[in-house]
């Protein structure tokens, strides 16, 4: 008798070899186009976003579509050999980066994180919204409900890009700054309620919201933040001191990507984001000793060098910018864009203000926040798939994502420029380095 394990098929000769070659050009080109833009004087990021749409149906696919179906192959099996290493690429990434958030900073400027967070939520939410009332019959489906289309594209611009800022804060050095640390809380606070917010909206697109799509991603959410605080952290602090006694690091590392894998699946199986509960973890275990930290430095080398840049990469493969050669098509991707950046710049700036930090400072909080990225082009897919959008209002809002992602930079850089290196910030940058060479000094080379 034949088990079951034996009567599935091994992974195709060919199927293989076209995902090792889609995986080693993506990393390839990402690196390169990552150097590019450190040249110019971007983040390494901005150059592996495009890496996606060079590739994509944009350029190769219009340019070279034999070549491009070659490649990149339109099979739904192919391709989601490469997107699962990309999701694994992104759920490390944000694990990586909870690791460097001072959570002593986080529970004295709570209250501060909130009004930055909410700020840059709400004035987008009601734009985005108005924006939806007033958007022309042929940019929404026409079994789609009007209101259902602005709530809809009022969720999508309110949200906020935790993988594609925690890249920048990296890359950019800031990520040890204050405006780093309110960046990263704050953008939780935006992506907690933007997901419950999608949850919601998306249950009213299927006919099916009421009281209780309202409650249950809330419930998800209360019951995750319980269970990491009060359960899971204690455990995690014993498991830390043991890993300090110890002298296997690659005992360390091993425990520390699976803890981060499995808290993204728990509370991906509660109907929240994955990339939540990887954050979670990493600012558990980035509250644990130096020592350990320093264990883990490899792990994040391989994370930012290698799955970072390819899921960056392989986000704008689904990106087809071609509609922008309609004038009324562009023109509304204008406007949608200025809609967005105000928003979010305007509303994160004025909750800073209202918090008591200083006007720069401010600024810089709303030009990090202002990245929409993968989190948008998430959104976006998730539209498209229930019908509340048609393709070129899918489009406009990819647009919106990369646009935003790409204007992020020259912000930050702009407004740190004249916020000072405080002690603490300088404190903080040799304490939570995984390198023991790592200091302060460099947090100021971009910023």
């Amino acid at each position: 008798m034949h088990s079951a394990a034996a009567s599935i098929p091994p992974l195709a000769h060919h199927q293989l070899f076209v995902f090792l070659l889609q995986a080693g050009t993506l990393v390839l080109l990402a690196l390169a186009c990552g150097r590019l833009a450190t040249r110019l004087r971007m983040p390494a990021v901005a150059g592996e976003l495009c890496v996606g749409i060079v590739l994509g149906p944009t350029v190769l696919g219009s340019a070279a579509p034999a070549v491009a179906e070659w490649l990149l192959p339109r099979s739904t099996e192919q391709f989601h050999l490469l997107d699962a290493l990309a999701q694994l690429g992104v759920v490390l990434l944000v694990g990586v980066t909870g690791m460097e958030m001072d959570t002593g900073l986080v529970r004295r400027r709570g209250a501060t994180a909130l009004s930055v967070g909410m700020g840059g939520l709400l004035l987008p939410l009601g734009l985005g919204f108005a924006a939806g009332w007033a958007a022309p019959d042929n940019l929404i489906p026409e079994s789609t409900d009007r209101l259902v289309f602005s709530l809809f594209l009022a969720v999508a611009l309110c949200v906020s890009a935790l993988p594609v800022i925690a890249k920048i804060l990296t890359d950019m050095n800031l990520v040890h700054r204050n405006v780093g640390q309110l960046t990263l809380a704050a953008g939780m606070v935006d992506d907690i309620i933007g997901w419950i917010l999608l949850s919601v909206v998306s249950a009213a697109a299927a006919g099916a919201a009421g009281l209780a799509d309202v409650a249950e991603p809330l419930a998800a959410t209360a019951l995750a933040l319980a269970f990491t605080f009060l359960i899971v952290r204690p455990l995690v602090r014993r498991a830390t001191r043991a890993a300090e006694r110890s002298d296997d690091s690659r005992a360390t590392v091993a425990g520390a990507t699976a803890f981060i894998l499995l808290a993204a699946a728990a509370t991906h199986a509660l109907g929240l984001e994955a990339m939540f509960g990887a954050f979670l973890a990493g600012m558990l275990l980035g509250a644990g000793p130096r020592a350990v930290r320093t264990r883990l430095a490899p792990l994040r080398t391989v994370v930012l060098a290698v799955f970072a840049p390819l899921f960056f990469a392989t986000a704008g493969l689904r990106v087809d910018l071609r509609a922008l050669a309609d004038p009324e098509v562009l023109l509304a991707a204008f406007v949608l864009l200025l809609i967005a950046v105000t928003g979010k710049v305007a509303g994160a700036y004025a909750g800073a203000r209202v918090a008591g930090i200083g006007a720069w400072e401010s600024l810089a909080l709303g030009g990090a926040l202002n990245a929409r990225g993968v989190i948008q082009l998430v959104i976006a897919t998730v539209g498209l798939r229930i019908g509340v959008l048609t393709t070129t209002t899918y489009t406009l809002i990819v647009l919106v994502a990369i646009s935003t992602s790409l204007m992020a930079p020259p912000i930050l850089r702009f407004a740190m420029r004249r916020v000072e290196h405080t002690a603490e910030e300088e404190l903080r940058s040799r304490e939570r380095s995984f390198l023991p060479g790592e200091n302060a000094s460099g947090n100021q080379a971009e910023a």
